[in-house]
C-alpha cells in the first residue's frame, strides 16, 4: 500500500507543478495537461486505493479479492483513456471521429494484441477459467496463477514429471487463444473426472476374486467421495444437458494375450 500512496504523491505533486506552470504562462496544453494529471489522480485514487481498501474488508475469498482488483485495474484504464481523450480533443465531433480512427488503427495494426485483449476480456466476462482452475490448452497442462488483460500465466503440470506434479516451469499463453483453440477445464464447474486404475492378472490368479477385493476396496475408500460427485453431477445438470451418470466405481475385465486386465 505505501507503493501507491508514493505514486499518488507523486501525480498530485505533478499537477500542483504544472498548475503553477500554468498559472504563469497560460496555455491550453499546460490546462489539458493539468486535467489530465487530476484525472489521473482521481482514477488512482479511487481504483488503486479507496475500493480496494473497501473490498479488502468484506471479501475473505482470496480468489475473488484477485478477481474484482483485476477487474478495476482494467476499468481504471479504459476510463482514464476515455476522459484523457476527450480533454484533449474538445469538438464533439472531432472527438467521435478521433474514437473511430484511433479503434481502427489499432484493431489494423496490432491484431494479435486486439486479439489477446478481446481474448482477455472474454474470459474475465464468461469465467471461462478462473485462477486456481486446472486447465489443459493445445497440449499445455497447468494450473492458473494469472489471467491478465493480454496473456494467462500457468504454473505447468506433467512436462517430464509424473504423477500431475508442477514442472516449476510457469507458461505464458496469449489469451487470443480462446477465440481459436479447445480449452479443457477440469475443475470449472465441478471438481471430479473420471480415472481408470489398470491392474493386471495373470490368467492362474483366481480374477473373480481380484474383482471382489478391489470392488470391496474402491467402495470403502470412494464412498464419502461418490456421495460429493453425484451431488456436483446434479447440480451441473441444472446448468447444462447432461445424461445421468453413474459415479459409483466399477470394475471392467478385459481379456488380452498374457493377462486379464481389471479397469477400476
Amino acid at each position: 500500500m505505501m507503493r501507491e500512496y508514493i505514486v499518488l504523491i507523486l501525480i498530485a505533486a505533478g499537477s500542483v507543478i504544472t498548475w503553477l506552470l500554468d498559472y504563469t504562462y497560460p496555455h491550453i496544453y499546460l490546462k489539458n495537461l493539468l486535467l489530465t494529471l487530476v484525472t489521473l489522480f482521481a482514477v488512482y485514487f479511487l481504483f488503486e486505493i479507496l475500493i480496494p481498501k473497501l473490498f479488502s474488508s468484506r471479501i475473505s475469498d482470496q480468489k475473488t479479492r484477485y478477481t474484482l482488483s483485476k477487474l478495476f485495474y482494467i476499468l481504471s484504464i479504459v476510463i482514464f483513456i476515455a476522459i484523457t481523450i476527450s480533454i484533449w480533443v474538445e469538438d464533439p465531433t472531432s472527438l467521435l471521429v478521433t474514437y473511430s480512427i484511433i479503434g481502427a488503427g489499432i484493431a489494423f495494426a496490432l491484431q494479435d494484441v486486439f486479439k489477446n485483449f478481446v481474448g482477455g476480456m472474454y474470459i474475465m466476462a464468461t469465467g471461462l477459467m478462473r485462477v486456481g482452475d486446472r486447465i489443459e490448452i493445445d497440449g499445455n497442462f497447468g494450473d492458473v496463477m494469472d489471467v491478465g488483460i493480454m496473456s494467462t500465466t500457468l504454473m505447468e503440470i506433467r512436462g517430464w514429471v509424473q504423477g500431475d506434479q508442477a514442472s516449476g516451469r510457469m507458461v505464458s499463453i496469449p489469451n487470443g487463444f480462446i477465440l481459436s483453440k479447445v480449452a479443457i477445464n477440469y475443475t470449472r464447474d465441478h471438481s471430479f473426472i473420471w480415472d481408470e486404475l489398470f491392474i493386471p492378472v495373470t490368467y492362474e490368479s483366481d480374477w473373480r476374486k481380484a474383482i471382489s477385493i478391489v470392488r470391496e476396496i474402491l467402495d470403502k475408500e470412494t464412498e464419502a467421495l461418490t456421495r460429493k460427485a453425484q451431488d456436483e453431477i446434479e447440480r451441473l445438470g441444472e446448468r447444462f444437458y447432461l445424461p445421468k451418470r453413474e459415479t459409483d466405481p466399477a470394475v471392467y475385465v478385459t481379456l488380452t494375450d498374457n493377462w486379464v486386465t481389471l479397469d477400476a
